[in-house]
């Protein structure tokens, strides 16, 4: 295996139109805490990894505009989690009223429980629960 890719970690940066509702979201949703915070710029982590970032859609003076005004984001993008608490998280969705995408199912594929919402900004959020491919 090449050294490089052990050193790969992924860092999303999704661009939203309010970050602090969103920060909110998926504090509430998937349990991830605040590492940043601010109307502007959000870094989310879950026991001390970085987890995923947010960032308005305006930009700022180092990265400039994030993207095309009017045009909704998200599309062919899904965020997925896989959490170790699953029903819990889908009640907790359900709780904020996410909009539900598809509701909880098994994946044939993946082996594991699926649930398919849509966040503030209408990005697709996958929960889904521990696959058994992991006991393998």
């Amino acid at each position: 295996m090449d050294a490089m890719a052990t050193s790969v970690w992924s860092q999303v940066l999704l661009v939203v139109d309010d970050v602090p509702r969103s920060s909110e979201f998926y504090r509430e949703v998937i349990g991830l805490e605040s590492g940043h915070g601010g109307d502007e710029y959000e870094q989310l982590f879950h026991d001390g990894e970085l987890v995923m970032q947010l960032h308005n859609r305006e930009g700022d003076d180092h990265h400039g505009a994030l993207a095309v005004e009017g045009v909704p984001v998200g599309n062919g993008v899904l965020v997925w989690f896989e959490v170790a608490h699953f029903d819990e998280a889908v009640e907790r969705a359900r709780a904020l009223g996410a909009p539900v995408v598809r509701d909880v199912a098994v994946n044939p594929n993946a082996k594991q429980r699926e649930f398919w919402i849509h966040d503030p900004d209408g990005y697709v959020v996958v929960l889904a629960g521990p696959s058994d491919y992991r006991s393998r």
